[in-house]
C-alpha cells in the first residue's frame, strides 16, 4: 500500500511577531491561529471517556489540551517526522505525564491497534501533495482499523474543514455526527483556508456500534 508521505521531507519552524508557522514538505502543515479550532475539537474528543489516540502532532495545540484535560488518563500521539516530535520538546520540554509521542507511520502503526482500545481520535496528519498515491487503496484499508480501535461511543474528530459538507470518506464509517461552526481568522499569508476570515467546522464522528 502506498503511503502519503514523504521519506525525506524537510521540516521548518517560522516564528515572526506573533504568527508561528510548521512547514513540512515545503507545505504549512500548521499555525498558531488555529488554537481555538485544535482546543475546540479536543474538548469534544474529552468528553467521550479517558484514553485518545491523536495523528500527528503539529504544535502539539490539541496534544496538549487532550493531555490535560481532568477526563484524561492517557494520551498518545502517533508524529511520523522526528524533527516534529523534537521541535516540540523544545518548546514544551515537560508535558503532562499523561501524554506519550511516539515516532511512527500511522497507516502501518493502525494495524497494530487493539481493538476498542481507545475513547477517541484526533486525526491531523500532514499528507504530502508531492507523493503519489491511491487514496480508495489508503481508507478502505486504514479506516476500518481505525474505527474498529474505538469503543462504542468513541469520536473520531478530524482536522477542521472549511465547508459545511461532511468529511469525506470519515462519514462513510459512522452512524452519527456532531458538527459545530466556529468562526476563524487566519494569518494574510495562509494557503490553506480559502480566506484570511471566515467559518470553520468541526465534526465529530461517533461510533454507534461494535
Amino acid at each position: 500500500m502506498s503511503v502519503p508521505y514523504s521519506e525525506d521531507a524537510q521540516v521548518k519552524l517560522i516564528e515572526s511577531g506573533d504568527q508561528v508557522t510548521l512547514y513540512i514538505d515545503g507545505g504549512q502543515a500548521m499555525q498558531g491561529w488555529e488554537q481555538l479550532l485544535m482546543w475546540r475539537s479536543a474538548d469534544l474528543l474529552c468528553q467521550c471517556g479517558s484514553e485518545f489516540l491523536e495523528v500527528g502532532l503539529g504544535l502539539g495545540l490539541s496534544a496538549l489540551r487532550i493531555a490535560e484535560h481532568p477526563n484524561t488518563q492517557r494520551h498518545m500521539v502517533v508524529e511520523k517526522y522526528q524533527e516534529v516530535i523534537d521541535l516540540f520538546y523544545a518548546r514544551h520540554p515537560r508535558p503532562p505525564s499523561t501524554l506519550e509521542v511516539v515516532k511512527a507511520d500511522i497507516f502501518e502503526y493502525a494495524f497494530r491497534l487493539e481493538p476498542e482500545s481507545l475513547d477517541g481520535i484526533f486525526f491531523d496528519p500532514y499528507l504530502s501533495s508531492k507523493v503519489s498515491y491511491d487514496p480508495r487503496e489508503l481508507w478502505h484499508e486504514v479506516m476500518p482499523r481505525l474505527v474498529r480501535s474505538l469503543r462504542v461511543g468513541g469520536a473520531f474528530v478530524p482536522y477542521f474543514a472549511t465547508k459545511p459538507e461532511l468529511r469525506s470518506p470519515y462519514y462513510q464509517f459512522f452512524d452519527r455526527v456532531i458538527v459545530e461552526r466556529h468562526p476563524y481568522v487566519a494569518y494574510s499569508g495562509t494557503e490553506y483556508t480559502p480566506d484570511n476570515s471566515g467559518e470553520a467546522f468541526i465534526q465529530c464522528f461517533i461510533k454507534m456500534r461494535p
